[in-house]
């Protein structure tokens, strides 16, 4: 790779691919909705391009000459199932036309309930949600005969956390929350054991991959590492300095809250994830890529409190 075209380049995903990318000295051409947010936040990026993801035709008028499109950028949680589908489309079919790698970053929903051991690639998608179901029908687009002559690699991500991370993330508002030492919430149990990834890891080993032509025409596990959720947020207290209560939401008080939010309400249906979780198992990442990246929990936190408390000053 040489010259990439990074979609929601400002977001918590796309930022840390864009650091990750920057650091091996690509040119690379940032894309967002605000040029004035690309400018801020990239102002030594090769390129900023002002467009709508939805709209193929600014992501082929921003992509020429870019060997590979970075696919970051985040839909609104409550629009999932009705925006999922023709973004990826318009990625697709701007793809098709630049004559472009693809790499899609996504989640985990495709998967559908814990099968008892880590989930494989290989695994059949079982969704067990409408999330899940929408997912899936993201992958056999991604991989159907329409695209079969884009080279795509779906890169699948656990809950994630650190210095990028917005709100939207399950983490992110309550690490937020913790840095402003303010009263906060945790999806879920804080008892429960869960996968969380650091995303500076995470696009170190997404980029890794992106630069091996065997890895396209297939899916990708980026794994993290397990926590429980009382013990992360015992570091992220301790880090900021916090003695602010951090409330756990089940999902009896999820469809509560759901009331007065839009994304907590359509957080009920995967809070099955929050009670059994799903682990991502990383053996085809690390034959490929060798070991994976695993920034210790104790320095990922507090790198990312300490981010975070920059950010208000």
């Amino acid at each position: 790779m040489k010259r990439v075209l990074v979609l929601g380049a400002t977001g918590g995903t796309g930022s840390a691919i864009v650091q990750e990318l920057l650091s091996k000295h690509l040119q690379v051409v940032v894309f967002g909705r605000s040029l004035e947010k690309l400018k801020q936040r990239w102002p030594s990026a090769t390129d900023w391009r002002v467009g709508d993801v939805f709209d193929y035709q600014s992501i082929v008028a921003a992509g020429k000459d870019c060997e590979t499109i970075f696919q970051c950028a985040a839909i609104p949680y409550h629009l999932t199932t009705s925006q999922q589908l023709p973004l990826g489309k318009s990625v697709m079919h701007a793809a098709q036309i630049l004559k472009s790698h693809v790499v899609f970053i996504d989640g985990i929903y495709a998967y559908g309930a814990t099968l008892g051991r880590p989930v494989r690639e290989t695994d059949p998608l079982k969704p067990v949600s409408k999330k899940g179901a929408i997912k899936r029908d993201l992958a056999e687009l991604l991989f159907s005969r329409q695209y079969q002559d884009v080279a795509v690699a779906l890169m699948r991500l656990p809950d994630y956390y650190g210095p990028t991370a917005r709100k939207s993330s399950y983490l992110g508002m309550t690490l937020i929350g913790i840095a402003k030492r303010q009263l906060t919430i945790f999806i879920g149990r804080q008892s429960v054991a869960r996968e969380f990834v650091y995303l500076p890891d995470a696009a170190k080993m997404i980029v890794q991959l992106a630069d091996k032509a065997s890895a396209y025409h297939q899916a990708w596990n980026i794994p993290g590492q397990k926590i429980t959720g009382r013990e992360l947020v015992r570091l992220a207290k301790q880090d900021a300095g916090s003695w602010a209560p951090v409330m756990s939401l089940t999902k009896p008080l999820l469809r509560i809250c759901g009331w007065f939010d839009a994304d907590i309400r359509e957080i009920v249906e995967m809070a099955y994830l929050t009670e059994k979780p799903v682990f991502l198992d990383g053996q085809k990442l690390r034959k490929t890529i060798g070991p994976i990246a695993a920034t210790p929990f104790s320095v990922g936190i507090a790198q990312t409190i300490a981010s975070l408390r920059n950010q208000r000053h």
